[in-house]
């Protein structure tokens, strides 16, 4: 029996959002103080999850009223053993006239471990600083989008394959992937529900600009984002731009 005090506490933080696909439960917002370089910035942290992610899914979610549900369905589901994106919001993100937002991709050895051999690391930290700057916006963080949708460990293997010289682009190629397989579906059915008015994305991709524009958002304008540019990095940046046909402005290479 779930105890009503709980779900009544959760209830009012949890919302569906139905797409051609399934559904996403959204959780949040939630107050999330952040250090960036020695300020404390408070987001607004939300959390999304498939509805086929959970054990018991016939018939969707609502075999029962959907917080108790969701509850009963927690533990049995292990969640840990699967991804889960989120998104952080800044300032009044709904009602701006002009939001940034960042799509990034979750890389575990660039943004947990520091890396050098990619440019990751440097660019999330850097996007919510240009967030908390501007005064509005949105980082979306995609977990399921590692080494470009190839998943952690396919990506310790492309890595063995560019030591010996292989771009990566090619190293995904030779592993049987496409060269980007991520989808943003999810994360802009997120993102129209948090806001409808004009963003600016943050990006130095054009698939996730065609994306973006792809699912009626309103694309205002967009800032690229390079930087940390090294000796280690410097081949994965050139096949960004060469291979995968990253906008090159503001870019220089040494």
């Amino acid at each position: 029996m779930i105890d009503e005090k709980i779900v009544g506490i959760l209830d009012d933080r949890i919302e569906t959002i139905k797409s051609k696909n399934g559904t996403l439960i959204l959780v949040g917002p939630i107050q999330l103080p952040v250090n960036l370089e020695g300020e404390t910035h408070t987001f607004k942290w939300y959390c999304w999850l498939p509805c086929k992610d959970l054990v018991h899914t016939k018939g969707g979610c609502k075999n029962k009223e959907r917080t108790e549900f969701l509850i009963e369905q927690l533990s049995a589901s292990n969640l840990a053993e699967k991804q889960q994106s989120s998104a952080l919001v800044y300032g009044d993100f709904a009602g701006s006239p002009d939001a940034l937002i960042r799509m990034h991709s979750i890389c575990h050895t660039g943004d947990i471990f520091g890396s050098k051999r990619c440019d990751c690391g440097f660019q999330l930290h850097q996007s919510m600083k240009m967030i908390t700057s501007h005064g509005a916006g949105a980082l979306f963080y995609l977990a399921n989008h590692e080494g470009r949708g190839i998943g952690l460990f396919s990506k310790a293997m492309a890595y063995i394959l560019q030591e010996k010289g292989y771009d990566t682009v090619e190293a995904n190629l030779e592993l049987g992937f496409k060269d980007d397989v991520r989808s943003y579906e999810e994360a802009l059915l997120v993102l129209a529900h948090l806001r409808s008015k004009p963003v600016t994305l943050i990006t130095n991709n054009p698939r996730k600009l065609s994306a973006l524009k792809a699912s009626g958002m309103n694309v205002e304008d967009r800032v690229p984002l390079w930087g940390d540019i090294s000796e280690f990095n410097r081949k994965y940046l050139e096949t960004k731009v060469n291979r995968s046909g990253h906008f090159a402005e503001e870019l220089t290479i040494p």
